[in-house]
């Protein structure tokens, strides 16, 4: 008897890497957190290839850790308008039977419901003022940089900018070249407002880094880790090690 292929899911554990390849030793492209809504688009043996409906993110998870939703079910929780995220560094859904399972910060609690869970942590929803931005990535601060990595337990720079947005209720792409193609350039920093993000490129001109504009000159960024830095027209200047990291490509104002 065949089995049937299932076209979409819903993330019920706290985080699953999407993988370039079938393989568990590929590279990890992004992650989904709990709630997140994905479409399946090819069918392997051991493997699912996913489209995430946040932003485009296309690759391999393992197929159990795919929990599989009807067309309706899917088309029902994408349509919601202000979804609700978990706003605690780390909180729980409860099931049915009593257990637990961890959700960690910006995890979209409002499917929870559609896998039977009760969340009882903090929530936020809807679109928050631009001078929330600051304070939401400050919560990532020292989180361990991690390619491909969207929790405070693994982060890349550009999941940060992503994930700081999300919880603010605004979406933005996963990579840092596509997020350069929003919003409006300013000439200069002094131009800029605390939530502002700054692109940085490498010799050949390419988009390889962003970081969020704070006050009085600096930027909060992952580089080892989520870490706050200064900032001028050059670039990125690392304290510590006495030297500029990263070059100053353009400024953005997305809000």
């Amino acid at each position: 008897m065949q089995k049937t292929k299932h076209h979409y899911g819903l993330c019920a554990l706290s985080i699953v890497p999407i993988r370039a390849n079938t393989d568990q030793t590929s590279e990890q492209l992004s992650q989904l957190l709990y709630g997140d809504l994905y479409k399946i688009t090819e069918h392997r043996k051991d493997w699912n290839k996913i489209r995430v409906s946040f932003d485009g993110t296309e690759g391999w998870i393992l197929k159990n850790q795919v929990t599989p939703l009807s067309k309706d079910t899917y088309k029902e929780l994408k349509a919601i308008k202000k979804p609700a995220l978990s706003s605690d560094l780390i909180a729980f859904v409860s099931h049915p039977n009593n257990q637990l399972t961890p959700v960690l910060l910006g995890s979209l609690v409002q499917n929870a419901r559609a896998l039977q869970h009760t969340f009882e942590g903090e929530l936020v929803s809807g679109n928050l003022p631009k001078d929330q931005l600051v304070p939401t990535a400050l919560q990532y601060l020292n989180s361990p940089c991690q390619w491909g990595g969207k929790s405070p337990f693994g982060i890349d720079c550009s999941g940060l900018v992503q994930m700081v947005y999300k919880l603010s209720g605004y979406r933005l792409p996963r990579d840092a070249g596509a997020q350069a193609k929003e919003g409006e350039v300013l000439s200069f920093i002094e131009e800029s407002s605390p939530g502002d993000l700054a692109f940085f490129d490498n010799e050949a001109g390419e988009i390889i880094h962003v970081g969020i504009i704070m006050q009085n000159n600096h930027v909060i960024h992952a580089h080892g880790c989520v870490r706050i830095d200064r900032l001028d027209q050059t670039g990125i200047f690392n304290v510590e090690e006495g030297c500029y990291t990263h070059h100053l490509r353009v400024i953005k104002k997305i809000l």
